[in-house]
């Protein structure tokens, strides 16, 4: 068996997954590509580069004065379709398609010629909206009828003016009914129900949770509390690959303002121009080294705080838990279903007094969580994908 993934990214957020069902395709006797735009890729993933920083570059501006995220990039897609056709995949497995880097209408119209089943893990709600990735925050449903009219025209995908959301909507509906064997995976419960609402409602459809790998986000000494001369506090941690208004970084440094000085907030994620922001309370690091370094994080911290209004899932909840660090998150999207009943807590959002009573609770009573009943790890999330695989070949 052969499967051609396509991500926008290599080997960070979503093309962590892609990388890892590559390799348990390895470990299962079959073949794989992965087609990336954006970072590198291990050397031991057979890969295809999408374009170039240029054409991002360009398809990014041009969709900033246009509303037509993923119209262009034509150039890179028709290099791309040749080297699918070369490769001759099995199943093409899609997972991120906005990024400003392929021509989505050019690659569904290859993809219907070509016959083959794809599978697409829908990692946000891009795909059956006509402009934004996520909508929760502003309370907007008009993707249950038709877009238009668009309340978030400067999220991204954003458009510097031009409303084209509902002709997005009209597009996508069209064209993503267009491919006949087409089977959906959502990374939550919630997104699920949620695709269940939309236009994609008939397309058939399963939830597939991420997994991380346990080798790697386990408990881990480090020297994290003492390189920051932490030892003798309690730390909350914050952690984000991007800290947007809907991660929450406001509620943190309210927070900072209300937790006493037993505490230290400690994000990780940061640009250097919101450390800068950063009040003195809270200690801001940016990108981590690796993996092994943002586990060592985990495990030094007492309680994971995830702000966040907007997640399909929540990976730094199960990263947290499989460090044996409680979380306390936000009761929204599909957060919950990361957590389970000792897991840590559930808390209305915005209500920092409830997260100030729990992180308490956490701290004066020491919970650590029992690891050995973690249930995110990479290998039963990917088998998933591999019965998958048999069931539409």
């Amino acid at each position: 068996m052969k499967v051609l993934q396509i991500n926008s990214f290599g080997n960070l957020s979503t093309g962590k997954i892609a990388v890892d069902i590559y390799r348990t395709l390895k470990a299962h006797g079959s073949d794989g590509v992965v087609a990336f735009a954006r970072n590198d890729i291990p050397s031991d993933v057979p890969s295809i580069r999408i374009g170039s920083s240029f054409s991002i570059y360009t398809d990014g501006v041009r969709t900033r004065f246009s509303d037509k995220a993923g119209h262009y990039s034509k150039g890179a897609t028709k290099k791309l379709i040749k080297s699918i056709r070369e490769y001759d995949p099995d199943i093409i497995h899609l997972h991120n398609l906005h990024g400003y880097y392929i021509n989505v209408p050019m690659l569904f119209a290859f993809i219907k010629e070509f016959g083959k089943p794809v599978v697409w893990t829908l990692h946000d709600c891009w795909a059956y909206t006509g402009h934004c990735c996520y909508y929760s925050m502003t309370g907007c449903e008009k993707w249950k009828t038709g877009c238009g009219e668009c309340p978030q025209l400067s999220a991204y995908p954003s458009s510097l003016s031009k409303d084209n959301s509902r002709n997005n909507y009209e597009e996508k509906k069209a064209l993503f009914h267009s491919v006949p064997n087409l089977h959906l995976v959502c990374v939550s419960e919630w997104l699920n129900n949620e695709l269940k609402k939309s236009f994609l409602n008939d397309i058939p459809s399963r939830v597939i949770y991420n997994g991380i790998d346990t080798s790697i986000f386990k408990p881990t000494d480090g020297g994290f509390r003492k390189k920051y001369g932490l030892e003798d506090k309690r730390i909350v941690l914050g952690v984000a690959s991007t800290w947007d208004t809907r991660k929450g970084l406001n509620d943190f440094i309210k927070l900072a303002r209300l937790l006493d000085d037993r505490y230290k907030i400690v994000l990780v994620g940061l640009n250097d121009k919101e450390k800068a922001s950063l009040p003195d309370s809270v200690l801001g690091i940016g990108r981590t080294d690796g993996p092994k370094e943002l586990a060592e994080i985990y495990t030094s911290s007492d309680v994971l705080f995830n702000a966040s209004v907007e997640e399909t899932f929540g990976l730094p909840n199960v990263e947290a838990l499989a460090c044996g660090t409680p979380v306390v998150a936000y009761d929204c999207t599909g957060i919950p279903e990361t957590l389970g009943e000792n897991d840590g807590y559930i808390v209305k959002p915005h209500d920092l007094n409830a997260v100030i009573e729990k992180i308490d609770k956490i701290c004066e009573e020491k919970i650590r969580i029992d690891v050995s009943t973690f249930r995110f790890k990479k290998e039963e999330s990917y088998e998933e994908y591999m019965k998958l695989y048999g069931e539409l070949i």
